[in-house]
This record gives C-alpha cells, structure tokens and sequence, in this order.
C-alpha cells in the first residue's frame, strides 16, 4: 500500500492518526522521523517501534514554534536523506460561542492547526521540489467543509488548510510533488480528552462528559482505519481524501442538498 514511501516526517506522531500511520508505515520497511510535543509518549512509540527493528528518528516538537519546526524539518531532511512524504497531522480541539472565546485559546489553536500546518509544508517544499518528487500530506478535517457552534475556531482553521491545499495544488502541477487534503470525520483518537472546552451553547463544558459525548455520538472509525484510507489515497494519488463513512455522508448531502442539511443540523441542536 505505501511501498512507494521509503522516508516520512509525522507531526503528532505519537498517539491518534500519526501513531497509526508511524505503525503502518515502519511495517512496510519506511524509515521514519516522528515528533510530537508529548516526550514520554514519543519515547514509548519510539522504542515500540524499535524493537520491531525499524529505522526510527525522533524529536520533541511543538508545531506552533515556527523556528523549531524549521529546524527539526531540516535536521530530518539531512537525517533521512530525503523525505518522501511529510504529514502534517498535530492538532488540537477547542470548544467555546464566538463572544467568549479568548485570544490566547485563539492564538493557541490557530498556532497549530493552520500556522502548524503551512510551516509543515513550508520547511519541505524546497527539498521534495528539488527532487521531483514527494507527498504533502495535510490534515483538515470534515469540519474543513462544514461548521458548527462552538467550534467557529477549529472550523475555521480546517477551512483555511482546506483552502490552502487547494492553492498549494495547482501550483505543483508539473513539479512531481503532490499534496493530499485529508478529511476525517469522527476518529476514535485523543483530541476532544486533550482540548480545550471552554462553554456550550448552555454553559459550562465538562472536558470529561464531552469527550463521552463525543465518542458516543460522532466517532466512526478507529485510527488504523483513518491511516489505511489516508495511505490508500496517496496511493491511489487522491488530492481530496475522505475519511470515515461519517465525513462521505456528510461530505456528499451537504454539497447535493445544503438547506435540507442545515435544517437537519438544526433539529439536533448544532445549528
């Protein structure tokens, strides 16, 4: 499925979607430069992954410190030999009505899930067109393509790698590098445990009730599955790759019949 991906850099590397495709990816015999801000846990898929006999690089990184990023991108770079594909995958969720949000919970999401990602992208443009060749591989999400309450952030970040993808592609026509716009739908990963919830719509968030919440009524698909459709798309050179029958559904009535979907969004509360 990803024979063709010899190297690859993963950013949230170590739990979710980018622990899954680092799995998936080393079983295959690619050599891997895996970061993630959580040092334990980088350090346990580290040497999980190891003892299997991969070729493993790791660094701690948070992907809203530009400089660092930059860094690391190049220190993997020389480190690999050159990088096949590059996933820009960290992300965080952020819960809370648009007249309560603050600018450090703002600054703080934006930071990672858009300016995260164009520095991902940025730190290995030059290298994979260089070499002709390459995958950028860019986390988005369904909510890419729709938008709800008290997500306005995390909505609005999705949106914009969404859009930023979409320039991105057309100019890499012709330079043998191709990038990929991933859309989950709901994955059964650590995002909503590990956010920020501020408010609902009726007042205070319980972090511990969303997450239940949340992995009751929106989850889908599990990370091993997310990380084979995202492999496969490549593979099968997808530029729109949608993950989970949840992010189709959604993807498909809401472009065929946007007045029908938004009312039914109303009826349950999310519009």
């Amino acid at each position: 499925m990803s024979g063709a991906i010899q190297t690859a850099f993963i950013t949230g590397a170590a739990s979710g979607i980018g622990l899954a495709l680092a799995k998936k990816l080393a079983a295959d015999g690619a050599t891997l430069f895996l970061t993630d801000i959580n040092a334990d846990a980088l350090e346990e898929v580290k040497a999980d992954l190891k003892s299997a006999g991969n070729r493993i690089h790791t660094r701690v990184l948070d992907v809203a410190d530009r400089d660092a990023f930059r860094a690391v991108a190049g220190e993997a770079i020389e480190t690999l030999g050159g990088v096949d594909a590059v996933f820009n995958n960290a992300g965080v969720s952020l819960t809370d009505p648009i007249d309560q949000l603050s600018d450090a919970d703002m600054d703080w999401l934006m930071d990672i899930n858009f300016w995260g990602v164009v520095t991902g992208t940025k730190a290995f443009l030059g290298h994979m067109k260089a070499r002709g060749k390459g995958h950028i591989v860019n986390v988005s999400s369904i909510l890419g393509h729709i938008s709800l309450p008290t997500q306005s952030m995390y909505c609005a970040a999705k949106h914009a790698v969404k859009a930023f993808n979409e320039s991105l592609d057309h100019e890499l026509q012709g330079t043998g590098v191709s990038v990929h716009s991933v859309h989950p739908g709901g994955v059964d990963t650590g995002i909503v445990s590990n956010g920020r919830h501020r408010h609902t719509m009726d007042g205070d968030a319980d972090t511990t009730e969303f997450a239940k919440r949340f992995k009751k009524n929106a989850v889908h698909s599990t990370p091993d599955q997310a990380a084979d459709q995202i492999l496969s798309g490549i593979a099968d050179s997808k530029f729109h790759i949608l993950v989970g029958p949840d992010a189709k559904r959604i993807f498909f009535l809401q472009r065929l019949f946007p007045r029908w979907f938004h009312k039914q969004l109303a009826k349950r509360g999310l519009a």
